[in-house]
């Protein structure tokens, strides 16, 4: 296949591509990212001279630009998105302008190109908060934040061009990433590179807020499964069940670098603040996945990363 990859200069992005250029020499790999703030080509450098990847520095939102690069391919892998909450909060306008308009310049396109499969990468955020059970796939939508709001509204619209134009289109809904190459203002990455500048980690409220977590690479897989086995018109929830507070996960990243429960900081709880994120797994394990790496592992090789990484982290501009 030639697929087009939105996104993959990004965190997971990358390491999709990484995945797919080693694990499909016979492919071909069409990068088309922004290199926004938190993108960059240095996160694929390993694969930049390979025959199989191409990249193209374009904006999703941009209808001439998405159809120059798409011309051609054969699937699409839809990664393209600002992620964090706290900044969709502060300003949502890029949120609704990516992740929205983003994705339907990008159906348009591939309806008229006749993609034949479009997997759109989306999150657990949607579903919204629940104390207790799981999230099937077909249970409504209840997003919190600007950000899941617009994931949801990205997700309804991809469903909507299976609906009605018959678009070949699939979903994957993954729980908290984490990883090399994860831009540091996300919760592990944020809190690793601040405890190697011998910084306090800033914990909201109490810590009791409960996340599952997965390593990026197993959600990649994940991913790639449904893009080659996954059924047209359906939705996959990805994770690892690796389900902690926050603070257990913050005292877990103190014990791997052996660093005091002093350096923890409280801090006040953002707005809106779902506690709970769980999501039903069966569907995606039925069609062949199960996570490789542990929890304790994959922290121990994120650590790892950003400690023998620090020139790639401290231009970020790490808080």
């Amino acid at each position: 296949m030639k697929i087009f990859v939105t996104g993959g200069a990004g965190f997971i992005g990358s390491h999709f591509i990484k995945l797919l250029v080693k694990a499909h020499p016979n492919g071909k790999v069409i990068n088309f990212d922004l290199l926004t703030y938190a993108g960059g080509r240095d996160n694929l450098k390993e694969v930049s001279s390979l025959k199989n990847y191409r990249f193209i520095k374009g904006d999703v939102r941009n209808a001439q630009q998405v159809k120059k690069a798409m011309a051609g391919c054969d699937s699409v892998v839809h990664f393209a998105a600002e992620t964090h909450v706290d900044r969709s909060i502060k300003n949502a306008n890029n949120f609704i302008e990516t992740n929205i308009l983003g994705t339907h310049v990008l159906l348009e396109a591939a309806r008229k190109e006749k993609i034949k499969r479009f997997v759109h990468v989306s999150t657990d955020e949607v579903y919204g908060s629940r104390r207790k059970g799981f999230f099937k796939e077909e249970d409504s939508l209840s997003p919190s934040s600007p950000y899941s709001a617009s994931k949801a509204s990205a997700d309804l619209l991809v469903k909507s061009y299976f609906t009605t134009y018959g678009l070949p289109v699939i979903i994957t809904r993954s729980s908290n990433n984490f990883g090399p190459n994860q831009y540091p203002e996300k919760v592990i990455p944020l809190f690793i590179t601040r405890l190697l500048k011998g910084k306090k980690v800033p914990l909201y409220a109490d810590g009791s807020n409960i996340r599952d977590w997965i390593y990026v690479e197993d959600n990649c897989r994940a991913i790639d499964l449904a893009l080659r086995k996954g059924t047209i018109g359906e939705i996959y929830n990805i994770a690892a069940e690796n389900y902690l507070t926050n603070a257990f996960l913050t005292k877990a990243i103190l014990r791997a670098m052996k660093k005091p429960i002093s350096m923890i900081q409280h801090v006040q709880d953002r707005p809106g603040h779902d506690f709970r994120y769980a999501i039903n797994c069966a569907k995606i394990r039925k069609l062949g996945f199960s996570p490789k790496i542990s929890f304790v592992e994959g922290l121990g090789r994120t650590i790892s990363w950003y400690g023998e990484n620090q020139s790639w982290w401290k231009k970020r501009n790490s808080r």
